[in-house]
């Protein structure tokens, strides 16, 4: 028996639903597997942004003032908007992680 692509589908979304039905949900939302996992996959990933940030930082911006020291009055300005930017970005990496681990805090 061929299978066309409807009746797969909608196997597929039958399939799902009865899955679905009996793995992730709970008797309330905070109980729920997907619900927690989720919780703990943000607050890993924003703690890894913490330590990852500034590391990576440190490297460009150390890379960015040795190409500024080799470079003319011209060139200089550039790298010095690159240095400027890539501050800033760790600074608004850093603020983000910080936030978005204290809203995930809220919800235990």
């Amino acid at each position: 028996m061929i299978l066309n692509k409807k009746t797969i589908s909608l196997l597929t979304v039958i399939l799902l639903v009865l899955l679905v039905n009996s793995i992730g949900l709970a008797n309330s939302i905070q109980d729920s597997v997907i619900f927690t996992g989720t919780q703990k996959l943000i607050k890993d990933t924003t703690t890894a942004l913490m330590i990852i940030a500034p590391l990576l930082g440190g490297l460009l911006i150390g890379y960015f003032f040795i190409r500024k020291s080799a470079a003319d009055e011209v060139d200089q300005k550039v790298w010095q908007k690159r240095i400027n930017t890539t501050i800033y970005s760790v600074l608004g990496v850093e603020l983000a992680s910080v936030i978005i681990n204290l809203f995930v805090s809220y919800f235990k």
